[in-house]
This record gives structure tokens, sequence and C-alpha cells, in this order.
């Protein structure tokens, strides 16, 4: 694989990470100066192992909602299609062990959390497809692994 592609994940040899992990996944800076960066937050291994859409979709409520009480600096947390992990947008430039300590405070969160938030037919197109126990789980998982996530590759 020689040409690069204009998707960044898309360049990462997916054979080389080792999951759990939090990465830099892109930074930009936008026209009027503002930056934004996305994490690559990997809960499993790559063509290994992946999380069941209920948990994704769970996790993916939880810690959009949640985060948001630990910053107001999130754009977005978005689910990675192969369900390997999720895409943390921020906005400006951030301290990477700033990031970990979100990621990790807001895990917190969902550990604690007695429902999903908005895990209904009028908040969510498919309210019906959530698990807050594999979303604990998952989450229980990756915060036991806490001291791996800034090892990225083997």
């Amino acid at each position: 694989m020689t040409d690069r592609m204009n998707v960044e994940s898309f360049n990462l040899d997916h054979r080389t990470v080792v999951a759990p992990y939090v990465r830099l996944a892109d930074a930009k800076a936008l026209p009027a100066g503002d930056v934004i960066e996305k994490y690559d937050v990997r809960f499993t291994q790559p063509n290994v192992a992946h999380l069941e859409m209920p948990t994704v979709h769970s996790l993916e409520h939880l810690f959009a909602e949640h985060s948001r009480n630990h910053t107001d600096r999130v754009i977005d947390f978005s689910p990675m299609g192969c369900q390997t992990g999720f895409y943390l947008t921020l906005a400006g430039t951030w301290v990477y062990e700033d990031v970990l300590a979100l990621v990790e405070a807001t895990l917190q969160d969902v550990l604690g959390a007695q429902e999903v938030p908005a895990a209904n037919e009028v908040q969510c197109g498919w309210g019906a497809n959530h698990s807050l126990t594999g979303a604990q789980d998952a989450a229980r998982e990756f915060l036991a692994r806490r001291a791996e996530w800034s090892t990225v590759t083997a």
C-alpha cells in the first residue's frame, strides 16, 4: 500500500495497532484560525474483536451526553463503522493527558449511569437498539486497561 488515501484511518495499518488506545488521528486549522482535533478512541483490537451494535449505540449516547458535563469543547463522539471504537472530535488544541482525563471521567460516568440518555423513539432513530449493560461492560474493560491507552502500536 503506497498511495496515500484521503481518509486518515485508511492510511493506518490496523494490523500494527494494539487496542485499547487513544490517539490523535487528525488536527485541522480552520480558515478562521480555529482548530479541531479528532481522536481515535479504540476499544477493541481491529479485525479480532468488535463491539455489538447495541453496545456501540449506547456508548455513543452515554459518552456524547456525559462528556459535555466535563467540557464545552466536545464537537462529536461518533462510532466507527467497524465497531471497534469511536472518534472523539474536540474544539481547540488539547494536551494529550487532558484528553485521556476527559475520556476517563466520562467512562466513569457511564459506569454510574442508570439509563441510556435519549434511548426512546422520540429522541433516537432506533430507540430499542441499546444495551446499558453492554456499554458499562465495555467502559469497565477500557478503564481497566487505562495504563495502556497511550500505546498505539506494539
